[in-house]
């Protein structure tokens, strides 16, 4: 079975690995259908995501059909579409018993800490498979990235018209969007990049897109998409006084923090990691109903065979990607 693996920063490298295994009780063998292209992804890519280790085999945004399951297993069938919650959690450390399974002690999470689904077939664990078969494989790759909002937005406690800034329009910035959208929140989008502001004013009405902002108290809620230290830095400026700032990108470079500022303004800061189970099936219904549409995300399309020689491509500013997506026969 063919697969791609990152032997090192900037090194895509085709392998063929053994067949899949059968199932055994609990788990399904899938079909990889379509794979999101994420931030994590070009960062593993360019050597600065902190979690990556080499030799890797990338790819957690998946979109997949099932083609066999293990005994146990009565939620799916052959055939099923399933969107894959890629966190594989221990389910008995501090954070696991408070539901907190995003963020369990021992997390491992495909195409990060372990290798993921940039290969044909793989098995993987029945209780991480969310049916859906009224959506795509495309839509079904990209829940995962949405769930990243969703727990940003859920973990900061948006409500209806709190005055919220995203900083970053890339596909996790989108994502938040999208969820404090939903909760009612009045949202500024800041992004450097005119493409992806245009995206924005495009796509959504009612959404103030800025390019720049002074360094005042403007809002009660900011979130970071950037992954930037600097940006990270920063953002602390644009809360009001009692106000939150969540880190939902991530960075390997130390964060400075003005604590004079900190303290002053009483703010809460929050890291945002991965999402939740009941996210996804949330998720996958609002997508269904019409509440979320990610198909003008998706900027760039390959397919699978061609994906080493796009990588190099995409990673540059002037490709304009906002999401791209990668398809497998």
């Amino acid at each position: 079975m063919k697969s791609l693996t990152l032997t090192a920063p900037g090194r895509l490298q085709w392998s063929i690995l053994p067949e899949a295994d059968s199932p055994r009780r609990g788990e399904v063998l899938v079909a990889i259908r379509a794979i999101g292209i994420c931030g994590t992804d070009f960062s593993g890519y360019q050597g600065k995501m902190p979690f990556i280790e080499y030799p890797r085999i990338l790819g957690h945004e998946l979109g997949v059909e099932v083609l066999a399951v293990g005994e146990g297993v009565v939620h799916l069938r052959a055939g099923d579409r399933c969107s894959v919650e890629p966190y594989l959690n221990c389910g008995c450390c501090h954070a696991c018993l408070r539901a907190a399974t995003n963020c369990c002690e021992t997390l491992t999470v495909l195409g990060v800490h372990c290798d993921g689904g940039m290969r044909e077939r793989m098995v993987l664990p029945a209780a991480k498979l969310h049916p859906c078969n009224t959506l795509s494989f495309e839509q079904l790759a990209l829940v995962e990235t949405l769930g990243i909002g969703c727990h940003a937005v859920n973990r900061a406690s948006v409500a209806a018209d709190d005055e919220v800034l995203i900083v970053g329009a890339g596909p996790i910035g989108l994502t938040v969007l999208e969820f404090a959208r939903v909760a009612g929140a009045k949202i500024t989008v800041l992004e450097m990049s005119e493409k992806r502001r245009s995206f924005v004013s495009e796509k959504y009405a009612g959404v103030e897109v800025v390019a720049s902002l002074i360094d005042e108290p403007l809002f009660q809620i900011v979130f970071d998409a950037t992954g930037n230290p600097q940006s990270m830095s920063r953002s602390m400026r644009w809360a009001r006084f009692t106000g939150k700032v969540v880190y939902v990108g991530i960075t390997k470079e130390p964060v400075p923090l003005d604590d004079p500022l900190f303290h002053r303004r009483e703010l809460t800061l929050l890291a945002s990691r991965n999402a939740q189970s009941a996210d996804f099936p949330r998720i996958l219904t609002m997508i269904q109903h019409g509440e979320i549409d990610t198909r003008p995300w998706i900027s760039h399309r390959c397919d699978f065979d061609v994906l080493p020689k796009q990588m190099d491509v995409w990673m540059k500013p002037s490709s304009g990607v906002i999401k791209a997506v990668t398809s497998l026969a």
